[in-house]
């Protein structure tokens, strides 16, 4: 019987790691407290502007390990040239409403230098902070501003490399996600077929644009969770589950390309307004079957089902088709392109999960 507390705390750690925000935001408030102490301990000037020492932890901690680093040292590189920009034309036409512009148009087009990356944007706020902030003492602010920054860069990278994200539930949730939109679209793609015969097209092309943002959030957050394994203390440790994330993700992107690649197929061929259909009365029941069978496949990851059983009768239900599609064509004469090129389709997707599922 559970104890009522460890049902509290496996729940906590539960809803933790499935927002990772969460951990972000503690280990910011973290390293912007630190920041700020090892700032008013430094000597002056630099004591006297503590609250650069945050913003330039805050920049560290919000990004995986090695992006941390990256992102820090292209912060600090913005930062500089922000001020030698501002100093530059503070020395060459004075503060005054001409040289905020002139800051603001050469600051916009450095910032969109390939080396700053994401960063670049430091180098516009750099550039106005030294010029309008500075004017008393340019030089001394200049360097307490971009030392405060690098100090504070390097309290956040440290806390990331002794606290590295590793955001793996979040990746599970949105490959949960996308098996959930494929299999729905496979199931309703089926009823249609078997109920009400050829296809709206209109229909459907909207089934694959709705499709296009989940895959591509799905691509984003496993891209997030491989960056954050590299100088990860923790990757060794959840090396089974990192691999079989990433053979699931490759499992579920090749199932978008089928899935994706059918309804295309169906939505040209399988129409209501075409004078020869691509499958017609006799080969639409054995491609339902088809097309339940794969769904069926594809939900059965996770232990959400017998995977082996699953994919064999996947495999079973495409060989039917095959035998369906190669009679049809004996008694009637017809190629039968169409409905010979869904059936490669459906063979490459069921070798693609017996290959995603077998043992290394």
């Amino acid at each position: 019987m559970a104890v009522p507390g460890s049902r509290a705390l496996s729940f906590l750690h539960g809803r933790w790691a499935r927002h990772p925000r969460w951990s972000l935001a503690l280990k910011g408030a973290v390293a912007a407290a630190l920041a700020w102490f090892v700032a008013l301990l430094a000597p002056a000037p630099f004591s006297e502007y503590p609250y650069y020492a945050p913003l330039g932890a805050v920049v560290a901690v919000t990004s995986s390990a090695v992006r941390s680093v990256r992102e820090s040292v292209q912060a600090v590189g913005a930062l500089l040239l922000g001020a030698v920009i501002a100093r530059g034309v503070d020395a060459a036409v004075g503060s005054s409403v001409l040289s905020v512009a002139i800051v603001v148009a050469v600051a916009l087009l450095c910032a969109g230098s390939r080396l700053f990356g994401e960063m670049g944007t430091w180098v516009v706020t750099s550039a106005l902070f030294v010029l309008v902030l500075g004017g008393a003492h340019p030089l001394e602010f200049t360097g307490v501003f971009a030392g405060m920054i690098v100090v504070g860069a390097a309290i956040g990278v440290a806390i990331n490399l002794l606290l590295p994200p590793l955001p793996l539930t979040p990746s599970e949730i949105a490959l949960d996600r996308v098996r959930d939109v494929l299999v729905d679209q496979l199931e309703v793609l089926a009823q249609r077929l078997e109920h009400d015969g050829p296809l709206l097209a209109e229909e459907w092309q909207r089934r694959r644009h709705d499709l296009t943002p989940t895959t591509d959030r799905t691509r984003d957050a496993m891209s997030g969770t491989r960056e954050a394994l590299r100088v990860n203390r923790k990757a060794r440790r959840y090396g089974e589950r990192t691999t079989a994330q990433a053979r699931r993700a490759q499992e579920l992107g090749s199932a978008a390309d089928v899935v994706d690649d059918v309804v295309r197929l169906l939505t040209e061929w399988e129409r209501a307004d075409q004078e020869r259909v691509a499958l017609g009365p006799l080969l639409r029941p054995e491609l339902v079957t088809a097309l339940r069978a794969y769904a069926e496949a594809l939900r059965s990851d996770r232990g959400q089902g017998p995977a082996d059983e699953a994919v064999a009768r996947c495999r079973e239900s495409v060989d039917a088709l095959t035998g369906a599609v190669r009679a049809v064509r004996r008694s009637s004469g017809q190629d039968l392109f169409v409905a010979g090129a869904i059936v490669v389709i459906l063979r490459r997707a069921c070798s693609a999960l017996t290959a995603a599922r077998e043992p290394e």
